[in-house]
């Protein structure tokens, strides 16, 4: 393990409307704000998505499994914003419930909003935590500097 001690910085609060694409959107704004490091909350509705639901076996690296999310869905999730270089790289968590069945996974892409997402953005200041790729497991893992 490793560790970090930094401070909360500035606080965003980001409204999606029907439509939008949340990662696109939180992309956007950790570009334009230079939000380097960061951790995010959101809730709200969603339409569409591309999700990881696990590995096919636990190894390194990890061959995953994808699911795909195309009706309307009650979403909860968490994740973090570090840059690789000059570009954002966001990781997101969710569960996904829809008629009391959830859909638990990593949220990759075509991220679709349903009516209306929330999300509160938090800076994380006096860290320096980069997210380069990591050969050995295959993915771009968060390396505290």
């Amino acid at each position: 393990m490793e560790y970090a001690q930094g401070e909360v910085g500035r606080v965003f609060y980001a409204r999606f409307d029907h439509g939008d694409d949340i990662l696109e959107g939180l992309t956007r704004l950790a570009e334009k704000e230079q939000l380097r490091n960061g951790w995010f909350q959101l809730f709200g509705g969603l339409l569409a998505a591309d999700v990881v639901t696990g590995p096919e076996e636990p190894v390194m690296p990890p061959k995953p499994v994808w699911g795909k999310v195309k009706d309307s869905r009650e979403i909860l999730g968490v994740g973090s914003i570090f840059f690789d270089g000059d570009k954002p790289l966001l990781h997101m968590h969710a569960a996904m419930g829809h008629h009391g069945d959830t859909l638990t996974g990593c949220v990759r892409k075509h991220t679709e909003v349903y009516l209306l997402i929330e999300a509160v953005i938090y800076e994380l200041k006096g860290m320096d935590i980069t997210r380069p790729w990591f050969e050995k497991g295959g993915f771009n893992r968060p390396e505290l500097g």
